[in-house]
């Protein structure tokens, strides 16, 4: 019984102790959820979610067998987030503000310290000089650099001046000369960096150089947090660094520095570098509005915009070549990553929202096996005539097309450089004589010279004036208009009073008589002459991705147009190919639809484009005919003989004995003002059923004839290695036989 009452008792406790627990759970959340629930929903809401734009990797670049041209690699890099610096209250006491202040702009000054001693450059995009007395140097910075200066200066109050390439300084704003108790406008670049420095909160005793320099790393950083934000990528204080600097930044703990990668392109070839082009910094808001036109136009409409690559202005891109042409293949779409932060700034979760997705892989139609072969037979050939001759600024081109489909096989130019090392050449290439930037297989017009012969014998022969057949009694001295003083001569007459008698067109071209030529291009006259010189794409666009100069096709109405007299006689002139100017790439293509029978095709660089894994085509090109020229089976075979004479048994036969295929071609002389003879020289190969047509030209290079050797080094390049390259001409869609 006294058992039972003690058991009764400790249960009455321990139920009144579970009672009191349950009423205290139940006041507790009552007091969590009803009387103070908004206040801790305010504080479990303090974690702030950020988006953080990842930027794509950049599609590659290859060859037409595939050989990669251009990839990425990944490099090291620094960047310098102040949120990861600790505040020293020590610094300022009793002032937080000014104490985290002076905290970054310490590690700020630490890390600057170090880029010193190791010799590593940083990034400051500040427009003042980094030496006293500061200046201004916004006439040399980009539209981006000095927009984003503009920003700056207005979130501050500091000055409310439109920035552009003209501005000397910015002008003070009327609150900061009221603050100031000034009257003075101009916004000094001295008075510029003492307000940063106050700003900034870096300290007095500094001197003024090292002030600066801080002061531009904590520019960029602010950049990032202005409320109209114009730059949406972290900054980045420098780039590509070594391993031992990250040791030394590891076992320094330097505070704020965060130790990533990123991609950045890599040129695995040092040839076909105007072909390939460079990537960049977007310099202007025109150009960042022409990027984004397809987005900006596709979001007008309502189209879907997901899978178009809108640009910031961080963003590199294409600035020629084919890194330009190609850029909506390249660029890939940047992804997006959802950061969650707590009140302490730590990270508490982090997710893709969007998938960035690389850009897709461009083939091109050369062959860098073969496009190597041409340059350096160019070259070469070009090194020994300056050694000869003394002219260190001679320079040249040549371009190889398939017959097929007029797809470019190989452009070459002379001078020229690498990708792989244009930063560290770019001071010496800038000065080059040779002006190596220049890409002239696409921009260099020059005048054909008697390589312009074909396209009068085939206008010649086409309009009836002449016939495969016909003979013409070539006199040496041309004295049609003879009335007006103008008596031109053949070449030949100027040498020792010769002539080349009575021929036919054929043997007209094998010759290369300026009589018989004289005569067919007055009886053609201007009009129908350039008609079909037209219609040979000479002065007209190849159809190339790239960006070419279209040439000069002369007559009355560009002779008026310079503000010059066109003469009668002028037509003798274009005939015999002095006056106009085409592209190397025009002159190969002419030759490749002189050949072809007429039908002239757009030339092209791009084969196709996959997906970055390979997982789908996303484009492949289909051969496009942009005109016929109308050519009689006769007047292609009169002026295929005149070419093919002229290898087997004329004045450059001797470099084509050891040619590995059969050939016709061109030879072209065009004097310059200057006493100098540039030398123009075209081809097709093999002769019967031609693969590829070929032009070279060499400023001041004397005679076509002495580029036969450079164009036979390129047939024998070719034609070597036919299964290499040969095999790939066929145009998609087309059996094999």
């Amino acid at each position: 019984m006294e058992n039972n009452r003690h058991f009764m008792f400790r249960s009455n406790i321990l139920l009144a102790i579970f009672s009191v627990c349950l009423i205290g759970f139940v006041f507790l959340l009552h007091n969590a959820q009803i009387v103070n629930g908004s206040s801790y929903l305010a504080k479990s809401n303090t974690q702030s979610t950020t988006s953080k734009t990842i930027v794509s990797s950049r599609g590659i670049i290859t060859d037409r067998n595939g050989k990669v041209l251009v990839s990425n690699k990944e490099i090291y890099t620094i960047s310098f987030d102040p949120k990861e610096v600790p505040v020293d209250s020590e610094l300022v006491p009793g002032d937080a503000a000014l104490s985290k202040k002076r905290s970054i702009a310490l590690a700020v000054y630490r890390l600057i310290q170090l880029c010193r001693e190791q010799g590593v450059e940083w990034n400051d995009d500040l427009p003042v000089s980094r030496a006293t007395p500061f200046a201004y140097t916004i006439g040399q910075t980009t539209d981006t650099q000095r927009s984003r200066l503009q920003h700056f200066l207005e979130d501050r109050e500091w000055s409310e001046t439109t920035l552009t390439a003209n501005t000397a300084y910015p002008l003070m704003s009327s609150e900061l000369q009221e603050e100031l108790g000034s009257t003075a406008k101009p916004l000094t670049a001295n008075k510029l960096i003492e307000l940063m420095r106050e700003d900034f909160g870096i300290p007095e005793d500094w001197s003024s150089e090292d002030a600066r320099l801080v002061a531009g790393v904590l520019y960029e950083l602010a950049l990032r947090s202005l409320k109209e934000n114009t730059v949406n990528v972290q900054y980045v204080f420098a780039e590509d660094i070594s391993v031992e600097m990250i040791s030394i930044l590891t076992d320094g703990q330097f505070d704020g520095v965060v130790i990533s990668s990123k991609s950045e392109r890599q040129y695995n070839t040092d040839f076909a570098a105007h072909i390939l082009g460079r990537v960049g910094d977007i310099a202007t808001k025109e150009e960042r509005a022409a990027l984004n036109e397809p987005y900006n136009a596709a979001k007008e409409t309502g189209g879907d915009v997901s899978g178009i690559h809108y640009y910031q202005w961080d963003d590199k891109v294409g600035k020629d070549g084919v890194e330009k042409a190609f850029e909506n293949y390249l660029c890939g779409l940047d992804g997006k990553r959802l950061i969650t932060t707590d009140r302490e700034g730590k990270i508490t979760n982090e997710i893709y929202s969007i998938e960035p997705k690389p850009g897709g892989t461009v083939a091109l139609t050369i062959d860098i096996d073969f496009q190597e072969k041409v340059e350096a037979a160019l070259a070469e050939t070009i090194q020994q005539m300056n050694e000869a001759k003394d002219i260190p600024e001679r320079g040249g081109a040549a371009a190889v097309v398939s017959v097929a489909d007029s797809s470019v096989l190989a452009l070459a130019t002379y001078p020229t450089y690498s990708q792989r090392t244009y930063r560290e050449d770019l001071e010496e290439l800038s000065s080059h004589p040779g002006r190596p930037f220049v890409n002239r297989a696409l921009s260099g017009a020059y005048a054909p010279g008697s390589t312009f012969k074909l396209c009068t014998a085939v206008a010649g022969m086409e309009t009836g004036e002449i016939s495969p057949t016909s003979t013409m009694l070539t006199k040496g001295v041309y004295t049609y208009y003879a009335k007006g003083g103008y008596t031109p001569k053949c070449w030949l007459y100027r040498q020792g009073g010769g002539t080349h008698g009575r021929i036919n067109v054929s043997q007209a071209i094998y010759h290369s008589c300026n009589y018989f030529f004289y005569e067919v291009g007055r009886l053609v006259g201007i009009e129908r002459l350039n008609e079909y010189a037209a219609g040979f794409g000479l002065g007209q666009p190849t159809g190339i991705e790239l960006w070419e100069s279209t040439g000069i096709l002369a007559s009355p109405e560009y002779s008026k147009a310079q503000g010059q007299t066109w003469n009668p006689g002028d037509v003798l002139q274009v005939a015999i190919g002095h006056g106009s100017t085409f592209t190397p790439l025009q002159m190969a293509n002419y030759v490749a639809t002189v050949v072809r029978g007429g039908e002239r095709y757009a030339a092209h660089l791009l084969k196709d484009v996959m997906a970055y894994d390979g997982s789908e085509l996303l484009y492949s090109y289909e051969p496009e005919l942009l005109n016929t020229v109308e050519m009689s089976p006769g007047t292609l075979a009169a002026v295929k003989k005149g070419t093919g004479d002229l290898v087997a048994k004329g004045s450059i036969s001797r470099y084509f004995k050891n040619c590995a295929v059969s050939a016709g071609a061109k030879t072209g002389s065009v004097q310059m003002g200057d006493g100098q003879t540039n030398g123009v020289f075209i081809c097709y190969a093999p002769f019967d059923q031609p693969e590829i047509a070929v032009a070279v030209v060499i400023e001041k290079g004397n005679s076509g004839s002495a580029l036969a050797s450079t164009a036979v080094e390129i047939l024998n390049a070719y034609f070597s290695d036919e299964t290499a390259i040969g095999a790939a001409l066929v145009p998609e869609g087309v059996l094999l036989p």
